[in-house]
């Protein structure tokens, strides 16, 4: 009997820290690296007597996120208190909401989202000890600056069906929520943090099965990592006869090993209830305005507006529109280039040629992948990257010619035409001085020549690479092409 054939189902729910200057509740700025406890007072401390206020540009973030993948703004929102306890929780509850969230459903991609709610982070946990964990720590230190900070969770139905799917999804969405410019969303920091809940199914039923929690992977690379092996470890739970049990899980990217933490909770293990100490939320209009009118054209619309109106490739428009510098650079590029220079020529110098050069300057400083790429932080100017493409396609120069330029526009700035002058890499025509130079490469390799006579074309590239090599990258590899095949009547 053959083994079952199991179908991962997947939803995610993601913690995202939204860019205010202060606390959920509370005046206390924020700061990511202060000593512990440096930055708290008696609200985000959970003192008795102690009253919340809600920050209003919280609530303004969380509406353009809602705004952004067209959710069902809520008109009366409720803030709610959900219990339990925990050394980073000072009041022994967390203000979360529950049943009546800013914003229900939207979409992003391929995947449906269930709802954003607002909530306060909890504090940190510093665990001293060789294991670096909890669990075989000599002691920890509970560090309550993250106390309170103001989160957007962002919880997607279960529509996804492979960790390489949910990794892909997380990106686009960083990149839509950095784009909005509501978080910094920089993983390392803790501004984005995920968590998996994962089951698996018999490949074609619609039943769901058992599902598991994994908790706050902070990298795409661990996201992948976890969810693979979770999979792999629920399908040999069920191919040897046994059950999934719905818990809570930990994946350690360093062993690969998941381990449980706790039984998974359900909602009424939380005890929601309202919020005594806050009224219900009514978003007044001008703040909805105010969102509203924030909101930039995001990555997944400028990627289609780059297909459906400048004709890119489906790849190059998302290489363009998923970065908002390149993006913005291309656009420069294209206003200042004439009507007939053609545009996916234009994108492909801008996002692999230029991209290239700069990130090989760039060295790996940064934790960002794209530190120092920048285009707009270069010395070549999009009119000047324009410049270049024209003398390219017009045949003034050829490709080869264009990218030593183009080195030199790295380097120094300035104009390509004047670049192209000053070292001499015009284009060679087809006139007799590119005839001759054809000739003495056809005569420096006749057993090239003999292949080439017997109708075997492909020992061509000898010719034009001796070509090449001759006229220091300025002749047409076409245009040689067509002159050895006219000087051998072919």
């Amino acid at each position: 009997m053959s083994e079952v054939a199991y179908e991962p189902v997947i939803g995610l729910e993601i913690h995202v820290q939204l860019a205010t200057r202060t606390k959920m509740f509370c005046p206390c700025e924020l700061s990511f690296g202060e000593p512990p406890n440096t930055r708290t007072c008696p609200v985000c401390l959970g003192l008795p007597g102690t009253l919340p206020v809600v920050n209003q540009e919280a609530v303004r973030l969380g509406l353009m996120i809602g705004i952004a993948f067209g959710g069902e703004l809520a008109s009366r929102s409720v803030f709610h208190r959900k219990n339990y306890f925990y050394p980073d929780l000072p009041k022994g509850y967390q203000i979360s909401q529950f049943d009546l969230p800013l914003v229900s459903g939207g979409r992003l991609g391929d995947v449906e989202l269930e709802r954003v709610h607002l909530e306060e982070d909890a504090a940190k946990l510093n665990h001293a000890g060789a294991s670096g964990g909890i669990g075989g720590s000599t002691s920890s230190v509970v560090d309550f600056n993250r106390g309170g900070t103001p989160l957007a969770e962002i919880v997607t139905r279960p529509d996804i069906r492979s960790a390489e799917q949910a990794s892909a999804w997380l990106r686009l969405l960083r990149e839509t929520l950095r784009q909005l410019g509501v978080s910094d969303v920089n993983m390392e920091e803790g501004s984005l943090r995920c968590d998996a809940n994962v089951s698996i199914r018999p490949v074609g039923e619609t039943t769901l099965g058992t599902k598991t929690e994994l908790k706050n992977m902070n990298s795409f690379r661990f996201i992948e990592q976890g969810i693979n092996a979770e999979v792999a470890r629920q399908t040999r739970i069920l191919q040897s006869g046994g059950q999934v049990e719905q818990e809570t899980l930990n994946f350690d990217p360093r062993t690969g090993a998941i381990t449980s933490l706790r039984s998974k909770e359900a909602a009424h293990d939380y005890r929601y209830f309202p919020e005594p100490d806050l009224p219900p939320l009514r978003v007044p209009s001008d703040l909805l305005e105010a969102a509203q009118a924030a909101v930039p054209e995001l990555p997944l619309e400028r990627a289609e507006r780059f297909r459906a109106e400048l004709g890119l490739h489906e790849e190059s428009a998302r290489l363009l529109a998923f970065r908002r510098d390149l993006g913005d650079y291309y656009e420069a590029v294209v206003a200042a280039a004439p009507a007939d220079l053609d545009r996916q020529q234009l994108a492909n110098w801008v996002g692999n040629d230029l991209v290239r050069r700069l990130a090989a300057g760039a060295g790996e400083d940064g934790a960002d992948e794209d530190a120092g790429t920048d285009p707009a932080q270069s010395k070549v100017e999009p009119a000047a990257l324009a410049e270049l493409v024209a003398l390219v396609q017009a045949r003034t120069i050829t490709r080869k010619a264009g990218e030593q330029v183009l080195d030199a526009l790295v380097a120094e700035g300035g104009s390509p035409q004047a670049i192209v002058e000053r070292e001499g890499l015009a284009a060679i025509g087809g006139g007799d001085e590119l005839r001759g130079i054809v000739e003495a490469a056809l005569d420096a390799n006749p057993d090239v020549v003999e292949k080439l006579r017997t109708g075997n074309m492909k020992p061509i590239g000898v010719i034009v690479g001796h070509v090449m090599r001759e006229t220091k990258g300025r002749a047409d590899g076409g245009e040689v092409t067509k002159l050895a095949r006219e000087i051998l009547g072919l």
